[in-house]
């Protein structure tokens, strides 16, 4: 079955995204107003990297926050990278502002200093195994809650974890050859559909 994923495309990386979703048979579809989130159905939600204030901004804005994150709340399966980290924590360390703040992650926005801060390494994946991660003004996270599930750690820093429907990277694994962070997150759709399916038989 060809899966669609909404992809936020107010601002950031959103277009990487698309091409590894469709290296990997999936159809993509920009989410730009609330249009378009009211006329299509999802699989699952991507939430590229960016600016966070500006994607905050501008999803009140746009009038896209409220059915977004109706969307999240009711399980739709979510992968959030860097910028899409700090939208769905539950609290940013060094920031007063919260967004969707679904996820029982605490985080630290700009983490690894300005842009010059940014690095590619390899670091190990959980359920994947070894993969390039690139960091560009990444946030990383500095405290988990109930219910999270650590998948990768760098620098005894937190990059990437997991909460039920909702999976976040530091990193752009998007901005790499790799296509395995991708995939695991259209394996959580396929999860996600399985339980669906069951629940209504």
């Amino acid at each position: 079955m060809i899966k669609t994923i909404g992809v936020l495309a107010v601002q950031g990386g959103f277009i990487e995204h698309i091409a590894m979703l469709n290296k990997l048979g999936a159809h993509c579809i920009e989410i730009r107003n609330k249009t378009d989130l009211v006329t299509n159905k999802f699989d699952g939600l991507v939430f590229p990297g960016g600016e966070s204030t500006v994607i905050g901004k501008l999803l009140k804005e746009l009038d896209l926050f409220d059915k977004l994150h109706e969307m999240i709340l009711e399980g739709l399966p979510v992968f959030g990278t860097c910028a899409g980290m700090i939208l769905l924590a539950k609290k940013i360390i060094n920031d007063s502002h919260i967004y969707f703040g679904d996820m029982n992650i605490q985080v630290r926005r700009n983490a690894y200093g300005k842009q010059s801060g940014s690095f590619l390494t390899h670091g190990d994946f959980k359920g994947i195994g070894q993969i390039p991660m690139t960091f560009i003004r990444a946030p990383y996270i500095e405290n988990i809650l109930d219910s999270v599930e650590v998948l990768a750690v760098v620098d005894q820093h937190i990059v990437a974890a997991r909460q039920n429907n909702m999976i976040v990277t530091s990193f752009h694994p998007e901005l790499t050859y790799d296509l395995r962070v991708h995939e695991y997150f259209l394996i959580m759709i396929d999860q996600h559909i399985i339980k669906l399916k069951n629940y209504t038989t």
